[in-house]
């Protein structure tokens, strides 16, 4: 027993001294290639064994015949060690490069793909999220491209909306001002509908920028469904008159929202304007609101006929208003991005289908908690 112990102890003697000088080897080199620090810890694992042999060795008296012999093994084993250390880290360090210049692709603008050449379980893990995070950038690339496009149309558009106006009123003013008016009445009242038309564009680009800012305070209440859409219909019924539009109210459940009145007020209330305006005389446009599995489903129907499919996807985004509307009195094109931040705000969504002569658009809330 007393041998054996003495024979460990002068193995871990002789390994422990490997091991430290390889520690202090593999500190000099952590910043070296792959291949480097695999050769080190191939070396320690070999240098070790050999220490701890040549130690217990020495200790039991072996001849020199023997001690060459042991000698000899474990050089060979060392030599093998080192050989598949070297093939294994100039492999991962192949496939590191490759892995490094497809991303680096990607980084520029392009799109990530991974590697053909089978890697480690690691490097394959890192290259399945590389591909994630360049699906993501993508879609974020796309995503900003739109919105570009968004506020570019939305710059020109409100250009062309205040100069028309603007040409008006100067025009106006410069006749009542030289005495050239034949009936001033109208003249001033042309004028404050010009204004009202401004401030109302003004008061949209405000409330968008209060969104897009995050700014947006909500005052929540607990109010019934058919409170909401009732004042809505009557705020637009003169609107539906003057162009002709029926109102109906198709089919509006009693379900309680907790949201804030005013907002969601507008948001019906944009709804409904963009719907009596899209719609031909003697048209209609149904309201209505249902409880759904996921919250209070509010909906306008009008009869524009229907929105081009490749259309639909834009129709929630800054400064769109669809190939018919390019003139007054269509709008800036804010209202239906005002309606999308306002329910996202609620935390709920905001979708548009085709349906038969038209389209619905839909806002979904979620529902107030039992009281």
């Amino acid at each position: 027993m007393t041998d054996l112990l003495l024979i460990a102890l002068f193995a871990f003697l002789g390994a422990a001294a490997a091991g430290l000088l390889g520690a202090l080897v593999l500190r000099a080199f952590r910043h070296r290639s792959l291949v480097v620090s695999l050769t080190v810890v191939a070396a320690v694992a070999v240098t070790a064994m050999l220490a701890g042999t040549l130690a217990v060795a020495w200790a039991m008296f072996l001849s020199a015949h023997d001690l060459t012999v042991v000698t000899t093994v474990v050089a060979m084993a060392a030599v093998v060690s080192l050989a598949t250390a070297m093939l294994l880290g100039r492999w991962v360090a192949a496939r590191s490069r490759d892995l490094a210049l497809a991303a680096r692709s990607f980084g520029d603008g392009g799109t990530f793909a991974a590697p053909e050449e089978q890697a480690t379980a690691e490097l394959s893990h890192l290259a399945a999220e590389l591909a994630a995070t360049s699906a993501k950038l993508d879609s974020s690339r796309e995503r900003e491209r739109a919105l570009e496009t968004s506020r570019r149309e939305l710059v020109a558009w409100i250009s062309h909306d205040l100069r028309t106006p603007l040409a008006g009123l100067r025009a106006m003013s410069e006749a009542l001002e030289d005495g050239m008016a034949a009936d001033s009445g109208r003249y001033l009242r042309q004028i404050r509908t010009e204004v009202e038309r401004m401030n109302d564009m003004v008061g949209d680009l405000f409330e968008l920028s209060r969104i897009h800012a995050g700014s947006l305070t909500l005052t929540p209440t607990r109010i019934s469904a058919y409170d909401l859409v009732d004042d809505a219909l009557a705020g637009a019924d003169p609107l539906a008159r003057e162009h002709g539009v029926r109102l109906v109210g198709d089919r509006i459940d009693a379900v309680p929202v907790e949201v804030d009145s005013k907002e969601m007020s507008r948001v019906l209330g944009n709804l409904l304007i963009n719907a009596i305006r899209r719609t031909p005389a003697d048209g209609t446009v149904a309201v209505a609101a249902r409880r759904a599995d996921d919250g209070v489903v509010l909906s306008v129907t009008d009869g524009c006929g229907g929105i081009p499919e490749e259309d639909l996807p834009r129709v929630f985004d800054t400064g769109w208003r669809g190939s018919h509307a390019r003139t007054p009195p269509a709008g800036a094109g804010l209202g239906l991005a005002i309606v999308r931040g306002i329910v996202e705000a609620h935390d709920g969504r905001a979708e548009v289908r085709n349906v038969t002569g038209g389209c619905c658009f839909e806002v979904t809330l979620p529902a107030a908690a039992q009281a």
